[in-house]
């Protein structure tokens, strides 16, 4: 990251070749990929901070159902990250989503859709994943929905800084093409340099939104009004991935859709997030704060 700063002094661009970064960590029968490994975290780092939260007062549900939640969560995640991409980035100008109808793979698994090694995840597909997975168990046990996602979401942006410095360190979903002197030249993109947009993404959607959810949680009452922790974070992610949008180079298949509509495709996603979120926290501001003695079951 030193060398970063250095460089963007230069009057020649930055090249992500010469930063010497690698896509994995070396274990000798396999590669551990930072990738994956920021999946693992990401969801290490929210199972464990939920568990410090649940000690606090006015906690909506006990430990055991963190125990559960985080499990279906994970499943979200995957699953649903896995659909939405297929859905919302896999139809090109077709229409049909080429990842449920691609056999062409070779090995055991032929099948597009379940070729995860290849990539291709998708954050709104993920977010409704773990909604569900919420849903599910705030019905099944009683629990109240909106204060569970209240706590969840507060260790969220610690998963998306960790996934978008992983893209960044695979040379992935690179920016647009610029003439900032911090522009950097990605292998498979040209020869142009372009915005290192997945460390926006980083600073915005990760370290900026997770410092406020943890100043919000920590040194403020917003866990004692229902909805207000969530509304912030739809809000925030949503804001912040939109803003982004406009460095980030669209998907290939999607450049001639986002040339016609005038925004990217996760820009148009992203706008019912941004509205979903206003809606929410100001319900949450004009409802009474509960009480500060409030407890889940156990």
């Amino acid at each position: 990251m030193l060398s970063l700063l250095a460089a963007s002094g230069a009057a020649d661009p930055m090249y992500w070749t010469d930063l010497g970064l690698q896509p994995g960590i070396e274990l000798g029968f396999f590669t551990l990929r930072f990738y994956s490994l920021a999946y693992l975290l990401g969801v290490i780092f929210a199972y464990w901070h939920t568990s410090v939260m649940l000690k606090q007062p006015g906690a909506p549900m006990a430990q055991r159902h963190a125990d559960d939640l985080f499990f279906y969560c994970t499943l979200g995640v995957i699953f649903g990250g896995r659909l939405g991409y297929a859905l919302f980035y896999t139809g090109g100008e077709t229409g049909t989503p080429s990842a449920f109808t691609d056999f062409s793979g070779d090995g055991f698994v032929s099948w597009k859709l379940l070729r995860l090694w290849e990539g291709g995840m998708s954050f709104h597909g993920g977010l409704l994943g773990v909604t569900a997975a919420m849903a599910w168990v705030s019905w099944r046990d009683k629990l109240n929905f909106i204060r569970v996602v209240d706590y969840v979401s507060v260790g969220v942006p610690m998963g998306m800084l960790l996934g978008r410095l992983a893209n960044f360190n695979n040379g992935e979903l690179w920016g647009r093409v610029t003439t900032v002197p911090w522009g950097m030249v990605f292998p498979g993109a040209g020869d142009l340099p372009r915005h290192p947009s997945q460390l926006y993404q980083a600073g915005l959607e990760g370290l900026a939104l997770l410092i406020i959810m943890m100043l919000l949680f920590w040194k403020t009452r917003a866990r004692y009004r229902p909805g207000l922790l969530a509304g912030v974070f739809t809000l925030g992610m949503g804001i912040a991935r939109f803003v982004n949008e406009f460095f980030r180079q669209p998907d290939q298949q999607l450049a001639d859709f986002a040339v016609r509509t005038g925004l990217s495709m996760g820009q148009w996603l992203t706008i019912p997030l941004i509205l979903t979120g206003l809606i929410v926290v100001i319900y949450a501001l004009r409802k009474k704060p509960l009480a500060a003695g409030t407890t889940a079951p156990v």
